[in-house]
């Protein structure tokens, strides 16, 4: 059952002048994975909001705390692949300046701005509307206008979580609300299954290329994500450890987001500050250790049940080595589980992290996965719009939780 983010009164049923609080999820898969998104709204504004016609008479007369079910063909216009919207273009159309003094340069998999592209029917230099780039050489690049989740047959459900009765003015903002969960989502899978060429120009490089201890010297007891998001981490960590497990928290700090129902063998923590592993009441031990000066973990073969990493992944700068000795340190069956958002340390994070959209760089850690070759169920999972704590120091500057994205495999 979905988790309830808000008191229900159940007497109450949706009519035309409902808000309703409501989490849509949308379902689908990719050749090498399986994808779950999910967007989180309280008000839903049945009088002025935009929904298809068929889902908002679904909706009409329904009671808090249900599920309904939808197909593609009955939510997203843009469902099937139009093969129109695939086409060539010159490369001189490209505006590789567009963002001066930051040169961009196409890629085979990637997504770009409408923007960037010059000489085109209805496209204007501030255009943000991304499209992919498939393919290209010196002369020309194949581009996709197509959705990212085009051909993919999604399905959408929605959880009813609480229903309220709006009084007085029934003008506003209007939302459509399936051009909005649909913003993203798509973008973590390849193109035709053809690897995302997302390792071209040092990707791994930074800003600060110090040496990484220097860096994290000093403890900073810092929450990377609100209360919330940490609430939904901890929710993913708890729908795939199991008690008894030993379970290695890599890039570990002072929060391991483990939930406290999860009664593990041992939690081992491996990171870089000691002081913020020292006051992390979850660890049973914890190793000082730079995996970017030595991608080499020192554990045993199949020594761990799962590895966890929390908030980090984006800082490794040998990502395909570590992903190599997790596979080799896990049992078989074993998951390896990846949390991240849209915050970071700008000196540290890696040059690629920051040039993805967001829904991407779920894309990125699938590459860690797939090109390791030992990881077999692959999933991802994004979860935003919840809303912000309302004792939370950005509350209400930032009325919204973290976003929160997942991916994780299990060793073959």
């Amino acid at each position: 059952m979905k988790k309830s983010y808000a008191t229900n009164d159940k007497h109450i049923v949706i009519n035309e002048r409902s808000l309703v609080a409501v989490e849509f999820t949308i379902e689908w898969k990719s050749f090498y994975a399986c994808h779950t998104d999910c967007f989180y709204t309280r008000n839903l504004n049945l009088w002025r909001d935009l929904l298809p016609e068929n889902i908002h008479k679904s909706l009409i007369g329904k009671y808090s705390e249900l599920t309904l079910n939808f197909q593609c063909n009955e939510f997203f216009k843009f469902c099937e692949f139009d093969d129109n919207l695939l086409f060539e273009i010159n490369q001189k159309q490209f505006d590789r300046k567009c963002f001066f003094p930051l040169e961009i340069v196409p890629q085979s998999g990637r997504f770009y701005p409408k923007g960037i592209l010059k000489g085109l029917q209805n496209i204007f230099k501030g255009n943000q509307e991304p499209f992919r780039c498939v393919s290209y050489d010196e002369s020309n690049i194949i581009v996709d206008f197509n959705h990212p989740l085009s051909g993919l047959h999604p399905k959408l459900s929605m959880f009813i979580h609480e229903i309220r009765t709006k009084s007085g003015e029934t003008g506003g903002e209007c939302t459509d609300w399936i051009e909005t969960i649909i913003n993203g989502p798509g973008m973590q899978a390849r193109w035709n299954e053809t690897p995302t060429d997302f390792f071209k120009d040092n990707p791994f490089s930074r800003t600060d290329e110090n040496n990484d201890t220097l860096f994290y010297e000093k403890p900073r007891f810092t929450s990377h994500v609100d209360k919330k998001a940490r609430s939904i981490i901890s929710g993913i960590y708890g729908n795939i450890l199991k008690d008894g497990m030993k379970v290695l928290d890599l890039m570990s700090s002072w929060q391991s987001h483990v939930p406290g129902h999860v009664e593990l063998d041992s939690l081992i923590g491996i990171g870089l500050n000691k002081e913020e592993m020292e006051l992390n009441f979850q660890l049973n031990e914890h190793i000082v250790y730079d995996l970017n000066r030595t991608p080499v973990l020192p554990f045993r073969d199949s020594e761990f049940d799962s590895v966890i990493c929390s908030l980090s992944i984006e800082y490794l700068t040998k990502p395909f080595e570590i992903f190599k000795e997790i596979a080799r340190i896990l049992k078989p069956g074993g998951y390896f589980i990846t949390t991240f958002s849209n915050r970071w340390f700008p000196p540290k994070v890696i040059r690629i992290w920051t040039e993805l959209y967001e829904f991407e760089r779920m894309g990125l850690v699938l590459e860690y996965f797939i090109r390791t070759g030992k990881f077999k169920n692959l999933h991802t999972y994004s979860m935003r719009g919840l809303p912000r704590a309302w004792d939370d120091k950005y509350f209400p500057e930032f009325p919204l939780s973290d976003p929160i994205y997942a991916v994780w495999g299990m060793r073959g």
